[in-house]
This record gives structure tokens, sequence and C-alpha cells, in this order.
């Protein structure tokens, strides 16, 4: 090509690029921790008052069945910040730093759109924990903590420090460059230490079917609505900052918790408070204010939907599905099945009496109506994880050694063995009390998922054993001659 042509053609390119970055939406991705739904009063819930998320849904578009691919903080985050479930991406052991060739969605806005991208506030969970001990010293040795090589600002920090934080990367941002600011906050993960203002009377609360109604369950019940209440107000001082700064109109804005609170059935569980957290989307001028939608979403959908958003291509390698139609208010086909996982928490080592709140294998697949959970460790008995030492683990443990609780959370909590299989009709039975796994009436339903499960574990080179497509015992071989 002839020299004056060459500059020609870059010069195009470049006018080109300059136009885009217009039309380019900011990205502030602000996640909550231990936050299931329906906690938030905008959907409905009276436990918690929300008046700052509940304006932000209300000019926006809220989810209510979006799941997060895993019931724990560093496998979900690894699937929202990559596109791809935590197993294809080798992150379902707890303290596991991301790979480097796992490429986040931050890292594509920043390589194929300019945009300037951070982290901040509460760990991001994603370079492996254990700091300050020999575990970090191997991670350091390898290289494996690489998000400081990968995004432009870094930092950590508690609730508090989280807009300041904030306001020190729009500073550090370049003028005429569109940014991607993940925002990290701690509440209303455990422990729960809110001051007394933002804690409702025990008394008052209203209790899912999943918890027995005892005094130690409210108790600890106010104790997380008091941590959301909290977090609306922490929310704010960051939404604020962005109407100073002149940004609110330009910003795409997206709050979603990381997977379900700590309580019973929550936390580390595959029943749905465990991954089904609240979702909203603000994006003044595209997503039509006060929209919401039940369709199936996953947090694997995340990373696809804001490149799509930014006009970057989608790699082939996220399995998430791009739901940009639908806040756009487009055709979109709905997702038919959600996939979930569980593994280790924590850095728990391994006991012989241990239970299943450090270390456990599972994993679920949910269609509109039916959930099918698979447990590969059903021996472990089930905890509550982070919780298991309060009042409401307690004095459900007691309730259950002196026979008086109800059959269903006897089944769900403190059978040991747990079932391998269960099957749930979330429509008749939304608290997932009552295992149909092997009725005859549900088999062609179970089967369909199985095989569901099954394709989904293959393709992502799950290193679980599959489950089996029936529960019908292998026929013998005939040996005879």
């Amino acid at each position: 090509m002839k020299p004056h042509l060459t500059i020609l053609t870059t010069c195009l390119l470049l006018c080109a690029q300059a136009l885009s970055a217009a039309e380019k939406p900011n990205i502030l991705f602000l996640l909550s921790d231990d936050h299931s739904y329906p906690f938030l009063s905008c959907y409905g819930d009276s436990n918690v008052k929300t008046p700052v998320l509940d304006q932000l849904a209300a000019e926006g578009m809220k989810f209510h069945r979006f799941f997060t691919a895993a019931p724990q903080c560093v496998p979900s985050r690894a699937a929202l910040m990559t596109g791809r479930s935590p197993v294809a991406a080798r992150i379902t052991r707890f303290s596991a730093p991301l790979a480097r060739d796992e490429i986040t969605f931050p890292e594509l806005l920043k390589r194929d759109a300019g945009y300037f991208v951070g982290v901040c506030g509460r760990s991001y969970h994603l370079d492996g924990s254990n700091k300050g001990n020999a575990m970090d010293e191997l991670l350091e040795k390898h290289g494996l903590r690489t998000f400081e090589q990968r995004f432009d600002y870094v930092k950590n920090g508690n609730d508090k420090e989280a807009a300041a934080q904030m306001a020190e990367f729009l500073d550090r941002k370049p003028k005429d460059q569109p940014f991607c600011l993940w925002v990290n906050f701690s509440d209303p993960h455990h422990v729960w230490d809110a001051p007394a203002e933002f804690r409702p009377d025990p008394a008052s609360l209203k209790l899912p079917v999943h918890w027995p109604d005892l005094p130690g369950m409210r108790e600890q019940f106010a104790d997380y609505c008091a941590e959301v209440n909290r977090l609306d107000r922490t929310v704010k001082t960051a939404l604020d900052l962005l109407e100073q700064r002149g940004l609110a109109e330009q910003t795409l804005i997206v709050f979603a918790g990381d997977n379900g609170a700590a309580l019973p059935h929550g936390k580390g569980s595959l029943y749905d408070p465990g991954s089904n957290v609240p979702f909203v989307v603000r994006w003044p001028g595209v997503v039509k204010a006060g929209g919401e939608s039940r369709a199936l979403l996953s947090g694997e959908d995340l990373a696809p939907t804001l490149l799509a958003a930014a006009g970057v291509a989608v790699p082939a390698r996220m399995s998430g599905v791009n739901f940009l139609p639908l806040l756009k208010g487009e055709t979109h086909a709905p997702r038919k099945h959600i996939f979930v996982e569980r593994g280790p928490h924590g850095s728990a080592p391994v006991t012989v009496n241990m239970s299943n709140s450090g270390y456990d294998l599972s994993r679920a697949v949910l269609s509109d109506r039916y959930k099918f959970i698979y447990n590969c460790t059903p021996w472990i008995p089930y905890s509550p994880v982070d919780s298991s030492g309060g009042a409401a683990w307690k004095q459900m443990s007691q309730a259950n050694a002196a026979g008086k609780l109800a059959d269903g959370l006897r089944a769900t909590y403190f059978n040991t063995p747990r079932p391998v299989y269960e099957l749930y009709d979330l429509e008749a039975d939304p608290s997932e009390l009552n295992n149909i796994s092997g009725k005859r009436e549900v088999a062609a339903i179970e089967r369909d998922l199985r095989l569901a499960l099954a394709e989904k574990m293959i393709l992502d080179f799950d290193y679980l054993p599959l489950p089996a497509l029936s529960d019908e015992a292998p026929k013998k071989k005939n040996r005879s001659k």
C-alpha cells in the first residue's frame, strides 16, 4: 500500500473510533455481597426498606429470575466477569485465582473499545485468597495474581471507602475515554453489624416458608435486613457521585447480588435463595423506565450483554447469552435452562466430621418450572455457610433433635445422607421442600433435566461424574455363553 493511502486509512479509522466513542455507554457495575432475591422493597418485600435501589429500578428494569452461576462469592464472580461457568473457567475452588488465559469483559472493553477499566471496594475475590501466608507466597511465586495487569485501576477497601475510590478512578480516567468500573460492596455479607437505626423489629418480619418461626431465626433475619438497608444508603453515595460528575445520563448501571444470603437455604445451597439475586439495569434513553422481566437469566449472561452494549464482539468461548435485545424491548429468545454449580468454600480443609458448608460438590439445572439438583457428596451433612454458629441454626438443630420441625424442613436440612437427586416443582413448591425425584408422573421432565445438565457438564469439561439419566438399576449382563 502506498504511504499516503496508509496515512489516509489510519486517519479514517481514528475518526470512526472517535465518532463511535460518543455512542459507547459508560458502565458502572455495582455488586452487593450475599444478597438474595427478593430483598429489595421494589420487589414487594416488606422486610427491607431500599428507596435508593427502588428508584434505580423505577428508572430502569428489574429482573425477578437472575441466577448467579454459583451460590458462593468467588465462582459466581468468575462467571460474571468471564461469561463462562465457574467449571469452564477453572475456578470452582474458592481460593483459586482466575487463570490468566480467562479473559474478563472489562479487558475486552479496554482492548477493543478503548475503555478505561477498574475495580474497587470490597475484594473482587479473583486473585486468590489467603493473603499474607504461605499460600499467598505460592501465588506470588508463580505470578498468579493478575488483576493489576488486566485493569487500569485496582483497589480494595471497605464500603465507606468505595465512593472515594470511585472518585479517584474517575479522576484518573482520560477525558475522552468511556469507563467501566466494578464497585464491590460488603453488605449484606456476614458478620452483620449494621447500627440499630437500620434494623427492623424482629416481630414484624415475614418469614419465608423454608425457615421455621423461631426467635433466633427472627433475630438473625433482622440483622440481615439491617445490612440490606445500610447497603441502600451506601449505594446512594456512588450514584450521587455519578450525578455530581455529570455522568449519570451517559452511564449504563447494573446492580446485582453476587450470591444469596448466609442463612439456611441460602448461600452455599442450590436452592433458589442461594443464587437467585436482585438484578436491576438502568440505561437512560435505551432501557425503558419501569420495566420488569421474569425471563431466566444467568450470571454467565452479564459479560456478553455488556460487551454487546458497547459494540464489542462477543467471543465464541463465552457460554453466556446476550440479553441486550430484552433490555431494548426487542424480540428475545429466552433461556430454557439455568445452571448452577457448588464446590469447596473458603479455605476449609477436609476433615472426617466436616459439614457441607466447607466442602460440597453438586450441580443444578433450572427450567421455567422445575429444578433438578445433583448431589455428588450426599454423605456430608448440611450446614449453612457463615452462620452455622448463630442462634438461627442452633435453635433449628435443637428443634430437630426434639422432633419439633415440620417434615419438609427436617428432610431439607437434617437428613443424612442427603439424596443424590432432587427434583422440585417450583410452581407448586416454591420453597423447594418436597422432593419429587423418582416420581413416575414427572419421570419425563426429570430425564430431560438430567440430560440438559449432562450436556452442560460435557461442554464445560466438568470433572464430576455425569448424572444417571434415570434411577433404574443397571441391568446385569448375561454372562452365559
